[in-house]
């Protein structure tokens, strides 16, 4: 049986561990993680997945901005290779985002293949631009609440306010 539950301080060593083991070795030099530096993520919606305490996925959430507005910057997400194909990252995914949209976020935004992240209502950004050397194809938006997306376009920045979004 799975169990979802947040993630806690003392899961990061064990998470890093499981994202070590899916990404590749150089994963934080990604554009997506000079955008997380220094940037707290959003607890609530980091989530692991465990079947019998081992650790068999994570997801994770960072606040960003976009044209001021604030974006949920989601991933990295991890399946743990013997568990890949179960159908864990997504049962994560959908967990996260609905979480999301009652927390009140409106928008998400990741990097990432479109034929994968469309099942779940992910489509490309025109005019969202990640730091280089992002392929903009890659750059997909999600809205939790409709027309969120709307007119917003520009550079996604660091969110270092401090302040709780949304």
């Amino acid at each position: 049986m799975y169990q979802i539950s947040p993630e806690t301080s003392a899961d990061s060593p064990e998470v890093e561990a499981l994202y070590d083991l899916c990404f590749a070795p150089g994963r934080k030099a990604l554009s997506s993680y000079r955008l997380r530096d220094g940037v707290p993520p959003v607890a609530e919606l980091c989530l692991l997945l465990r079947q019998s305490g081992v650790l068999m996925a994570a997801i994770r959430h960072w606040p960003v901005r976009v044209s001021d507005q604030p974006v949920l910057l989601l991933g990295p997400i991890a399946v743990h290779p013997t568990a890949q194909g179960e159908g864990l990252g997504g049962l994560l995914m959908r967990s996260s985002l609905s979480r999301a949209r009652d927390l009140g976020w409106s928008r998400v935004l990741l990097v990432g293949d479109a034929p994968y992240y469309s099942r779940f209502g992910f489509s490309r950004l025109d005019g969202v631009v990640m730091p280089p050397p992002t392929n903009p194809e890659r750059v997909l938006g999600l809205e939790l609440q409709p027309g969120a997306w709307v007119g917003i376009t520009g550079e996604v920045t660091r969110d270092l306010s401090g302040q709780p979004c949304p």
